[in-house]
């Protein structure tokens, strides 16, 4: 009977040792293409070959087993279900001719996760503009080759993935996180409140000169200066972006001899024909009317009749352009941007505010291309939309002038001899003064003043 009962037993456990070394291949498997799930199916097929000499232990090993398979964390099985692939590089694609290198804002994707063709993979800030990088073609991300705020050089290496292969986990990465709602700001806290002066007694003693002045500074309030909370500097790195505007801007100083002369518009004229014809052009063109299009188009009739203005330093020659691109200043998010409005001299009021809504659309979303802000003949900036009164622009390299419009106000301006109040704007036109000499900027900006406080001007080419 003991010689039949080992038998069995020992059957029953050659049995069990079988099962679970075909448990302990499916685990180790699995596992291999993870670290962690590694150590815990090698740990798991220790415990199982130590408990599975005898069958009272066996019960136990095939828990053990079970617990190596379903306690892998989820983002450790992230490569378990991928399939097929082929192993390929993305790399960091031109972004501009002049742009060698961009910074790392965010990453939309991780390692493991499945990409499709034209996902957006991650966002490179430039010196010009955020850069949307997006997948070439459909795959699993195996490994990212930099980090948020890493600097990447052009034809780097960025993603290294599995081309073609599928079985990625589904991420939602790309979309925009969910900003956390503001915390309610707690009230301030209250100054301390001066002392009141006290008041006099029912019965008050004889009047003393000599105790009056040393009364009055009893009864003065008393001010107490203490700290309301830790006084803390931020040191925060500049972005590409804004580094980049702070660089061209002091070039522009220390490069163009820079002048600045000023003018002032009376702006009832093309504010009434605004007020007359706003409806019908916004019915008629989808688009409202504003006074950006009336300097546009002053600004295009003023320089094809000055191409001075219009022309530009080239090392010891002048280079006069027979074509008029305008740049419009624009805030942005992340600084300021000059979307470039091409062809202006061939364009209608309803085209150029269309092209500028178009391009203040992108600037605030943060989808303006590089090609959209390259070239450019002369650029406008309104600082008016600010309530700006006056200013002085900066010339924005190579071009050789800069109109800035600024808030208009209502001011007392003489009209035929009498003072009325008109609403009037201050404009400034600064040029370089190497090319551009003081009679043309003057009468450059004069031609501007005439042809919006007069708008039929303009029709009729005056």
């Amino acid at each position: 009977p003991n010689s039949a009962a080992g038998q069995g037993s020992s059957c029953t456990t050659e049995g069990m040792i079988q099962l679970e070394k075909r448990l302990c291949s499916l685990v180790v498997g699995r596992a291999a293409r993870s670290v962690a799930s590694l150590r815990g199916a090698t740990s798991a097929v220790k415990r199982s070959f130590g408990t599975a000499l005898n069958v009272q232990g066996a019960v136990q090993s095939r828990q053990v087993l079970k617990n190596a398979v379903f306690r892998v964390p989820a983002s450790q099985l992230r490569y378990f279900s991928v399939t097929g692939g082929e192993p390929s590089v993305i790399p960091v694609p031109s972004m501009g001719d002049s742009i060698s290198e961009g910074t790392i804002v965010s990453w939309h994707k991780k390692a493991g996760d499945q990409i499709e063709m034209d996902e957006i993979l991650c966002e490179v800030e430039t010196d010009k503009v955020t850069v949307e990088i997006r997948a070439p073609d459909s795959g699993v991300i195996q490994e990212l080759c930099a980090k948020e705020g890493d600097t990447v050089l052009v034809g780097s290496d960025l993603i290294k993935y599995l081309k073609g292969a599928t079985g990625g986990a589904k991420s939602d990465a790309g979309a925009p996180p969910k900003q956390d709602a503001p915390a309610k700001e707690s009230p301030a806290a209250e100054a301390p409140k001066p002392q009141t002066p006290a008041a006099p007694s029912a019965a008050p003693a004889a009047p003393q000169p000599a105790s009056k002045p040393a009364a009055a500074p009893a009864s003065a309030p008393q001010f107490q200066v203490s700290s309301m909370g830790e006084r803390i500097d931020r040191r925060v790195p500049m972005s590409r972006m804004r580094k980049r505007i702070a660089e061209r801007l002091k070039d522009s100083q220390n490069t163009a001899a820079m002048l600045t002369t000023y003018n002032e518009i009376d702006m009832t004229s093309v504010i009434e024909m605004r007020n007359l014809y706003k409806d019908e052009f916004q019915k008629k063109h989808n688009i409202k009317l504003g006074f950006m299009s009336a300097f546009v188009s002053a600004s295009a009739k003023a320089l094809k009749a000055l191409p001075i203005v219009n022309a530009v330093i080239d090392g010891d020659d002048i280079v006069y352009r027979d074509y008029i691109d305008i740049s419009v200043a624009v805030s942005s998010p992340t600084g300021l941007v000059v979307p470039v409005l091409r062809d202006v001299q061939n364009l209608s009021f309803a085209a150029i505010e269309g092209a500028i809504n178009h391009y203040g659309e992108k600037a605030q979303n943060g989808s303006l291309a590089l090609e959209d802000m390259a070239g450019g003949t002369f650029t406008i900036s309104n600082g008016g939309v600010f309530g700006s009164m006056m200013s002085t622009p900066i010339v924005n390299q190579p071009q050789s002038a800069i109109l800035g419009m600024h808030a208009t106000t209502k001011r007392p301006y003489v009209v035929d001899g009498k003072i009325e109040i008109r609403p009037i704007m201050y404009v400034a036109l600064s040029y370089d003064h190497r090319i551009i000499d003081g009679r043309e900027a003057v009468t450059f900006l004069k031609m501007i003043k005439q042809q919006v406080e007069d708008p039929r001007r303009m029709l009729l080419d005056l």
